[in-house]
């Protein structure tokens, strides 16, 4: 099967998440980030498989998200994984801190780009814990639809 192109500014992408979670609503934030985290971004050195947002006092935090350290940086130390603000609209915030707070519902970040005018950007999901049946049917699904295109082929 050709992989779909991926967009060349895209980053990072948390392909767990898809498994893991069930996507219900998809929102792109920007995001702050200290001095040479950037430079740390557009070499790639950053991880967010096992990062999720939580929303306080009317902000989203990104926890968990490890940016490493740029080699290249003067002496100021960053913590690499500390949280990170987001920037997103008061609205939209508020439209999914209400979700958040139902029973297995969590936001979780999807993917991490760079936009046309360079700025960093996390596409954020509220999304919903899928159960271990929930799993095996993706799986079964993903391996259907390779068996239809490989029949195709033939």
């Amino acid at each position: 099967m050709p992989k779909k192109p991926q967009n060349p500014n895209t980053i990072i992408q948390n392909k767990k998440a898809r498994f893991n979670f069930e996507i219900l609503e998809r929102l792109e934030c920007g995001i702050e980030l200290k001095g040479s985290e950037v430079k740390s971004l557009r070499e790639k050195n950053v991880s967010i498989e096992e990062a999720y947002v939580r929303v306080q006092a009317g902000e989203l935090w990104l926890v968990g998200c490890n940016i490493k350290p740029y080699k290249n940086a003067t002496s100021e130390s960053i913590d690499p994984i500390r949280p990170r603000k987001l920037l997103a609209r008061a609205r939209e915030i508020r439209k999914l801190a209400s979700p958040v707070t139902v029973a297995g519902m969590t936001i979780v970040p999807l993917y991490i780009h760079f936009n046309n005018r360079g700025f960093a950007k996390v596409t954020i999901a509220l999304a919903r814990g899928k159960t271990h049946g929930d799993k095996r049917q993706s799986i079964r699904k993903r391996e259907d639809q390779r068996e239809i295109r490989r029949a195709m082929k033939r």
